[in-house]
């Protein structure tokens, strides 16, 4: 009689290495029906946005053509996942479904409810497992037992912790069932935009396992002994670019840690002192990561709800105009425009920019976190509801471990400082790229003759400043002496 078989249901985690549930099947003998369901109504707010769409798109055919080399296929269906899922256990006559973890607080309901019936009403075997995380949410505790709402004792606890669990090999083979189920057609999902955006992201990223491969070991054969000096420069590749691998589960967070630290601890490399503290810079990153989500799961209304309750009434301003031009790179700051204008070229920002910008939107505009991150959500092709809640709530003052709200960016200074020759700015804003760098930052402040001979008339071929940044600081300091007590 013919062993029964096992659906793996794919989701953020888009790979073959080191993939609890598809290895798990695999060791459980009989065949092995790897199922990917698109199901975007099922994830409450925070359906995948335009950006993570494509690179979606991609990364499915990347993972169909890495299981049709272990002799397997991806079957693709479409939501309500119940309905796929009883589908294909009905036509497999399959008695277990597998998948890895996820932590957005929708998708948990569903997949709570989806786990309940499958054990309860299919009789069929139903378990998940961690693929996207070092450790679970729950299980990093204060001494008193509860969350961590500050990175610097979350991380200082991690470490008193045992190591993470090693990587798992990807399977040599999966068995293929008798027949396959019938499976959509990837186009017919509609996951790739129809507008010329895609261009833009497709002449930057290549989705895929191979891929990330390939990109992790170039990042571990330069920028990694730089990192912790040279992140900050968005002009020079000094960060890994893993984010969006990540996100999509193209790579999970074991690999990119046990390769990290297998780089500082190779005895042959001879790295100094000095280098092994810009690679430990680069796994706290890491455990940045794990922070937001440890601070998603216990505080699953952050996405909408400033953690720090005063700021629920903090008076945000409601200005599309300004909010339009934020988010287009029309605001006549260069370093701010340089960054949202690569993030709608390339569906990626330089995560020094992302603070810059945030700042901007925040402090200078006192246009709300939340739009910001809507906007970012389907723009980035990482957009990942932990870190953009993080990030966004951080910038705004009013999250866990939140830079304080005083601290406003200069974005001037901000410019000048991390991008002091003008490589970033003139890539990216080339209508001001013939200024002079003492005036690349602040063209308003240059004279007449100088804009003149650099082609620059602002108002017409480069705006005016949306706000003056003096004065901006001042009303956002003053909105917060409104909610302070």
């Amino acid at each position: 009689m013919p062993e029964p078989a096992t659906i793996v249901w794919f989701r953020q985690d888009l790979r073959l290495a080191d993939n609890p549930a598809l290895s798990a099947a695999a060791d459980r003998g009989g065949p092995v029906i790897p199922v990917y369901v698109w199901a975007p109504d099922e994830e409450g707010d925070w359906a995948p946005g335009g950006a993570q769409r494509w690179w979606l798109h991609h990364s499915l055919k990347s993972l169909a053509d890495s299981l049709e080399s272990l002799g397997s296929r991806l079957i693709l269906r479409e939501g309500p996942t119940r309905d796929a899922l009883d589908d294909l256990v009905t036509k497999t006559g399959a008695d277990a479904v597998y998948w890895n973890r996820r932590y957005e607080p929708a998708v948990m309901e569903r997949d709570k409810s989806i786990k309940s019936w499958l054990r309860n009403d299919r009789g069929v075997t139903a378990n998940s497992f961690n693929s996207n995380l070092l450790f679970e949410p729950w299980q990093v505790q204060t001494q008193s037992g509860g969350p961590y709402k500050v990175y610097t004792p979350f991380w200082r606890m991690t470490q008193k912790m045992p190591e993470p669990d090693a990587p798992i090999a990807a399977p040599d083979k999966l068995t293929a069932p008798d027949s396959w189920p019938q499976s959509a057609k990837l186009d017919t999902l509609g996951l790739e935009p129809t507008r010329g955006w895609k261009d833009g992201l497709a002449a930057v990223w290549t989705p895929g396992e191979a891929e990330v491969r390939k990109r992790l070991d170039a990042f571990l054969d330069g920028p990694i002994t730089d990192y912790q000096d040279e992140r900050n420069f968005p002009d020079r590749e000094g960060t890994s670019r893993l984010s969006p691998h990540l996100h999509h589960g193209e790579i999970g967070p074991r690999q990119a840690y046990q390769a990290a630290r297998r780089y500082m601890t190779d005895g042959r490399r001879n790295l100094s002192k000095d280098d092994k503290k810009q690679v430990e810079t680069f796994i706290k990153e890491i455990y940045w990561r794990e922070f937001a989500y440890h601070v998603l799961y216990h505080y699953p209304d952050t996405p909408h709800e400033p953690l720090q309750e005063k700021f629920s009434k903090f008076p945000w301003e409601q200005d599309a105009d300004q909010l339009k031009r934020w988010q287009k790179g029309q605001t006549g700051y260069p370093i701010v425009d340089a960054g949202m204008r690569q993030l709608y070229a390339t569906g990626w920002m330089h995560n020094r920019v992302r603070m810059i910008v945030a700042s901007f939107l925040v402090k200078d505009l006192l246009i709300s976190w939340e739009e910001g991150a809507a906007w970012f959500w389907d723009t980035l092709v990482d957009a990942d509801l932990a870190s953009n809640t993080l990030g966004w709530q951080w910038a705004g003052g009013c999250g866990a471990d939140a830079a304080p709200y005083f601290r406003i960016f200069n974005p001037v200074l901000q410019g000048e400082k991390f991008d002091k020759d003008g490589g970033y700015v003139r890539e990216w804003v080339p209508e001001i790229a013939e200024l002079p760098n003492k005036w690349l930052h602040r063209p308003w402040e240059a004279s007449e003759s100088v804009l003149k001979q650099a082609g620059v008339v602002l108002g017409k071929t480069y705006p005016e400043p949306v706000v003056d940044h003096k004065q901006a600081r001042e009303s956002a300091l003053s909105a917060l002496g409104a909610i302070k007590d």
